[in-house]
C-alpha cells in the first residue's frame, strides 16, 4: 500500500513492506521537486562562500556560472544531506513504524527536475500481543521478623563494634586477624602481587586464595609456615590461573576480637537515638520489618513481570536492539565506577578483563530485558496509561533532590517525553504487581519408607 504524505504543499510517496524477518523491513520514500529545490538552493549557498571564479569575487559567483562550471549535480549530495532528515522522519511517521536503529540509506534516483527516490532498510520495534498481565499468581513472600533475626542483626553490630586485642601463648583460630610476612613462588619464581609485609588478614574472610588462611589457623606468633594453594582455573591473573604455588609465612602477631557486652551502653554506643537495650530491639526490629517489606515488593515485582513477559507473544527482536542494551548497561555500569574514583582502565586493571568480557556478561540477558521494556510499554499502551503534568512535575522535583541538581538542570538533560515515559512504565510495573497473587510454594509431602 502507497501512503502520500504533503509536504510543502506537494505529494510524496512512502511505502513500507517487511522483510521475511517481522522486525525489519525496507521504506520506500521520495523527496518532492520543491524541497529538492530549497536544499539546493541551501547547499549553493554554502558552497558559494568556498569557491573562486575568475571575474567574480569569492562568494559572488551567479548560480547560473556556477551550474555551467561545475553542474547542479554537484550539490546533489549537500543537499540530500540537508533535505533528508525530514523526508526519512515524515515518512517514518506517515507508514506509522517505529524505528530502533539508524536506518541504511539507498539511492535509488536522483534525476534533475525528477522527485528523488530513496530506500532506507530498517530495524523496527517488535509487535508484542499481550496475554494476561493483571493478577499473576507469584509466590508467597515471608515478611515476618523474628526474635533470632533481630539476635543475628545486633551481632552484626557487635561484630561491627569488636576492638582487636592481642593474642598471647594461644594458636590462631578461625575469625582471629595475623599480621604476616609471605612470599610467594610459582615454579620456584616469584610472581607480581605474591609478597608483602605486615600484611593484615582475618582468617576465615576468604580475602586469600582458597585454602590459604585454613593453613595458618593452629600456628603461633613467631612461626615460619609454607603454604601451598593451587590458583582457582578462572583466577583473573591468566598466567597464574590452575598454578600452584608455595608461600613462605611469617607470622607477626594474632589478634583476636573482643566483643562489646549487650546492654544499654552498647545501644547508646552504636545508635545515640536509643538509651536502652530494648530500644535497640525494637527499633532494630522495626527496620529489619522495612527491609522485608522492601524486598517482597521487590520479588513480586520480579516474579509478576516475569510471568506477564512469559504470556506475551514478541515477534523477533533486532539485533541492534540487543546491542543498544548492552552498550547501554556497559555506559551505566562503568559510569558507576567512575564516580567511585574507578576508570574504565583501572577496573579493567584490576579485574583482569578486556572491555569484550564485560560486553559478554551484560548481553548475556538483554534478550530478557529488552522483552520486559517491550511487554510493559505494551501494558502501558493496552492500559492507557498516562503522566499528568503534575506527575512530571514531581518527577522533576524527587530527581533534582536525589541527585542534587537544580530543577531546571533536570529540565535540560532529561526531556519530557523521557520523564513521561518512564513515569508511565513505573504505573505498569505498579499495575501488573498490585495485582498479582501470592500462592504458598508446593510443598512435598514427607514420604515414609516402608519398613
Amino acid at each position: 500500500m502507497v501512503n502520500l504524505i504533503n509536504i510543502g504543499g506537494n505529494k510524496m510517496s512512502a511505502k513500507w513492506e517487511r522483510d521475511s524477518e517481522a522486525s525489519k523491513g525496507t521504506l520506500t520514500f521520495e523527496i518532492d521537486v520543491e524541497t529538492i529545490k530549497k536544499g539546493l538552493d541551501e547547499a549553493f549557498a554554502e558552497t558559494k562562500k568556498k569557491i573562486t571564479v575568475p571575474g567574480f569575487r569569492k562568494g559572488r559567483v551567479p548560480r547560473q556560472i556556477f551550474d555551467q562550471m561545475y553542474g547542479e549535480e554537484s550539490l546533489y549530495q549537500d543537499a540530500l544531506n540537508k533535505v533528508l532528515p525530514n523526508a526519512y522522519s515524515d515518512a517514518v511517521k506517515e507508514t506509522k513504524i517505529e524505528p530502533v536503529a539508524q536506518p541504511q540509506i539507498d539511492i535509488k534516483s536522483m534525476e534533475k527536475d525528477q522527485p528523488w527516490v530513496l530506500t532506507a532498510t530498517v530495524d523496527v520495534k517488535p509487535e508484542v500481543k499481550l496475554g494476561e498481565y493483571k493478577g499473576m499468581e507469584v509466590p508467597e513472600q515471608d515478611t515476618s521478623v523474628s526474635d533470632a533475626d533481630v539476635d543475628a542483626e545486633l551481632d552484626k553490630k557487635r561484630q561491627q563494634q569488636a576492638e582487636l586485642v592481642l593474642k598471647e601463648d594461644k594458636p590462631a583460630a578461625k575469625g582471629d586477624t595475623v599480621v604476616i610476612d609471605y612470599e610467594g613462588t610459582v615454579d620456584g619464581k616469584k610472581f607480581d602481587g605474591g609478597s608483602a609485609d605486615n600484611y593484615s588478614l582475618e582468617l576465615g574472610s576468604g580475602s586469600f586464595i582458597p585454602g590459604f588462611e585454613d593453613q595458618l589457623i593452629g600456628h603461633n606468633t613467631g612461626d615460619d609456615v609454607e603454604v601451598k594453594v593451587t590458583f582457582p582455573k578462572d583466577y583473573h591473573a591468566k598466567n597464574l590461573a590452575g598454578k600452584d604455588a608455595t608461600f613462605k609465612v611469617k607470622m607477626h602477631e594474632i589478634k583476636e576480637k573482643q566483643l562489646p557486652d549487650l546492654d544499654d551502653d552498647f545501644a547508646k554506643d552504636v545508635d545515640e537515638d536509643v538509651d536502652t537495650l530494648a530500644e535497640l530491639r525494637d527499633k532494630t526490629k522495626k527496620q529489619l520489618q522495612e527491609d522485608k517489606k522492601n524486598q517482597a515488593k521487590a520479588a513480586i515485582e520480579d516474579a509478576a513481570i516475569e510471568a506477564a513477559v512469559k504470556n506475551a507473544d514478541i515477534q523477533d527482536i533486532p539485533q541492534s536492539m540487543l546491542d543498544d542494551d548492552t552498550n547501554r548497561q556497559m555506559q551505566q555500569y562503568l559510569a558507576g565506577m567512575q564516580q567511585q574514583g574507578i576508570s574504565p582502565k583501572m577496573y579493567f586493571q584490576i579485574t583482569g578483563t578486556k572491555e569484550e568480557d564485560l560486553k559478554k556478561q551484560f548481553a548475556a540477558d538483554a534478550a530478557q530485558r529488552v522483552k520486559t521494556n517491550l511487554v510493559l510499554e505494551a501494558i502501558v499502551d493496552d492500559a492507557k496509561l498516562t503522566a499528568s503534568d503534575d506527575e512530571i512535575k514531581d518527577e522533576i522535583s524527587n530527581l533534582a533532590k536525589q541527585y542534587n541538581m537544580k530543577e531546571d538542570q533536570i529540565k535540560n538533560a532529561l526531556s519530557e517525553d523521557m520523564l513521561t515515559h518512564d513515569i508511565k512504565i513505573r504505573k505498569a510495573v505498579d499495575l501488573v504487581a498490585d495485582s498479582a497473587k501470592q500462592v504458598k510454594s508446593a510443598k512435598k509431602d514427607d514420604k515414609k519408607s516402608d519398613k
